[in-house]
C-alpha cells in the first residue's frame, strides 16, 4: 500500500470517528422522545418528571457546547473528544441499568455533558485536518450525517422499544451506544492525530460561570414554557438572561483588555461576514427544528395519521438535505459563495408553495412530500455552504471559537424555532379539529416562507462582506487556496 493510499485511508477512518460521534449523540436526542410510554409506564413517573428526563440532555448539551470547544483549545480537541465520548458511553450504560427516574434524569444530564465535549470537537477536528475540496467534502459528509442520524433515531427508537428485548422495554435505546461508543473509542485513539502542545491558557471560570447561567436562562424557559403555559417565572427567567448576556460580554472585553484568554473570541462576532451568517444559520435551522415539531403534530393530532407514516414523511425532507452536502462540495469556492443565499431564497420558495397548495386542498400527500423534499435540499445547501464559509473565515487558532458557536446556535436555534412556531400552531389549532389544525399549518409555514426570506437578507450580507473583505475568493488556479490579503482581514 502506497503512503498516499495509507494518508487517505487513515483520512477517511479520522472522518468517520467525527462523524459517528455526531450520529450517536443526535440518535440518542431522538430516541428517547419515542421512548417516553415506555419509561413513563415502568419506572411509574410523572409528566413532571418524564419532561425533566427528556429534557436534561438538551439542557446540559445546549448550556456546555461553548465552554467544551474552548476545553478542546485548550486541553486539545482529540484528548477532549475522547472525554466526552468516554462520559456518554458510560453515562449510556448508567442510563440502561437505571432503577428510578431520579437516577435516569441525573445519568441524561451526564450524558448531555459527555455529548457536549464529544459533539464540539467535531468541526474543530475537520477544519484543523481537511482544507480545501477535502474540507468541503468532509462537511458534504457531516451534513448527511446530522440528517440521516435524525431519521435513524425515530425508527431505531421505535424498532428496539417495540422488540421488548428480553423484557428490557426502553433500557436498550441506552444499552445500544455502549458497544459502538467502545468502537468509536479505540478508532479515535487510532486515528486521531495527537494534539498539538498548547500554549499555557488557563479556562475562562468566570465565564463559564456566567455564559453557562445566560444559557440556562434562555434555554429552560423555552423548554418548559409551552406546557407550562408560558407562567411570569418564564418571562423573568427571558428577561434576565438579556442581563447575564450583556455581563458575559463586558467580562469577555476585560479580560482580552487585560492580554488574557477569554471563553470566546469576540472579535469573531465583530467580522460582519460571521455576525450576519449566524443570524441566518439561527433563522434557517430555526424553520428546519420547527418544522419537524409541527409536522408531526399536523399529521397525527390534525389528519389522525399514524406515527409511522408522520416519521415517513419526514424522509424525503431529511434525505434530500444529505443529498446538498456532497453537491457543496463537488462546486468551485466562488460557486460555494453563492450557495448559501440560493439555498435560503429557494427554501423560502418551497415553504411559500407549500403553503399555496395548502390554500389549493393538497393537505396531504404527493404535493406535501414534493415541499417536503424542496425544503430539505434547499436547506441542505444553505447549511452546508455557510457552515463551510464561516469555518474557512476564521483561522486555525479560532477553530474552536468557531466550533462552540456553531454547535450552540445550532442547538439554541432548534429550541427557539419549537418554542415561536409551536406556539404559534397551538394557537390556532386549539380545539379546532381538522379544519383548524389545517389553517394552523398553513399559517406556520407561510411565517416559515417569511422567516427564510429573512435568512436570505442575512446569507447575502455575510457573503457580500466576505467579498467586500476579499476573504474566501479564489483564484481559478488557486487550487482553493485564499487570495493574498484575505488572512489578514478581521472585518
Amino acid at each position: 500500500m502506497s503512503m498516499r493510499t495509507t494518508y487517505k485511508h487513515r483520512k477517511a477512518w479520522l472522518l468517520a470517528t467525527l462523524l459517528g460521534a455526531i450520529a450517536l449523540g443526535n440518535i440518542d436526542a431522538a430516541v428517547v422522545n419515542i421512548a417516553t410510554p415506555s419509561i413513563h409506564e415502568t419506572l411509574r413517573v410523572s409528566s413532571a418528571e418524564m419532561e425533566l428526563i427528556v429534557s436534561g440532555y438538551t439542557l446540559a448539551y445546549g448550556v456546555l457546547l461553548i465552554t467544551c470547544a474552548r476545553l478542546g483549545n485548550i486541553r486539545g480537541y482529540r484528548r477532549m473528544f475522547l472525554l466526552g465520548l468516554g462520559i456518554f458511553t458510560l453515562a449510556s450504560l448508567a442510563c440502561g441499568l437505571s432503577p428510578n427516574a431520579l437516577f435516569l434524569w441525573l445519568a441524561r444530564i451526564i450524558q448531555g455533558g459527555g455529548a457536549a465535549l464529544m459533539v464540539s470537537q467535531v468541526l474543530t477536528g475537520i477544519q484543523l485536518n481537511f482544507e480545501g475540496r477535502a474540507r468541503a467534502r468532509a462537511l458534504g459528509m457531516y451534513t448527511i450525517v446530522l440528517s440521516a442520524s435524525a431519521v435513524m433515531g425515530q425508527f431505531l427508537g421505535g424498532l428496539l422499544v417495540s422488540a421488548n428485548l428480553f423484557g428490557t422495554a426502553w433500557r436498550p435505546i441506552f444499552l445500544i451506544n455502549v458497544p459502538i461508543g467502545f468502537i468509536l473509542f479505540v478508532t479515535a485513539r487510532y486515528f486521531l492525530p495527537a494534539d498539538q502542545p498548547q500554549h499555557a491558557q488557563r479556562l475562562d471560570l468566570a465565564g463559564v460561570t456566567i455564559l453557562s447561567i445566560a444559557l440556562l436562562l434562555l434555554v429552560t424557559p423555552l423548554v418548559f414554557g409551552q406546557d407550562a403555559g408560558w407562567p411570569i417565572w418564564i418571562w423573568i427567567c427571558l428577561f434576565a438572561c438579556i442581563t447575564a448576556f450583556v455581563l458575559f460580554v463586558v467580562l469577555e472585553r476585560r479580560i482580552t483588555l487585560a492580554g488574557g484568554s477569554p471563553l470566546i473570541n469576540l472579535h469573531l462576532l465583530t467580522r460582519a461576514r460571521i455576525c450576519w451568517g449566524l443570524v441566518c444559520l439561527t433563522l434557517a435551522n430555526g424553520t428546519y427544528f420547527a418544522m419537524l415539531f409541527v409536522l408531526a403534530l399536523y399529521l397525527q393530532q390534525g389528519l389522525g395519521e399514524t406515527p409511522t407514516y408522520s416519521g415517513l414523511v419526514l424522509v424525503p425532507w431529511v434525505a434530500a438535505f444529505g443529498i446538498a452536502g456532497p453537491l457543496i462540495g463537488r462546486l468551485s469556492a466562488r460557486n460555494r459563495l453563492l450557495a448559501a443565499p440560493l439555498g435560503t431564497l429557494l427554501l423560502a420558495l418551497s415553504y411559500g408553495a407549500l403553503g399555496v397548495s395548502l390554500l389549493a386542498g393538497a393537505t396531504n400527500g404527493p404535493l406535501l412530500v414534493a415541499g417536503l423534499t424542496a425544503g430539505g435540499l434547499s436547506l441542505g445547501l444553505q447549511f452546508t455552504a455557510l457552515v463551510a464559509h464561516l469555518t474557512s473565515s476564521v483561522e486555525s487558532s479560532d477553530a474552536a471559537d468557531i466550533s462552540g458557536l456553531l454547535n450552540t446556535i445550532t442547538r439554541v436555534a432548534g429550541v427557539l424555532g419549537v418554542a415561536a412556531f409551536g406556539t404559534l400552531y397551538f394557537g390556532l389549532a386549539a380545539n379546532t379539529g381538522r379544519a383548524g389544525a389545517i389553517h394552523a399549518f398553513t399559517v406556520v409555514t407561510f411565517a416559515f416562507a417569511a422567516t427564510a426570506l429573512l435568512a436570505t437578507v442575512a446569507a447575502s450580507l455575510s457573503i457580500y462582506h466576505s467579498i467586500v473583505a476579499g476573504s474566501n475568493l479564489v483564484d481559478a488556479t488557486s487550487h482553493d487556496r485564499p487570495l493574498v490579503g484575505a488572512s489578514k482581514d478581521r472585518r
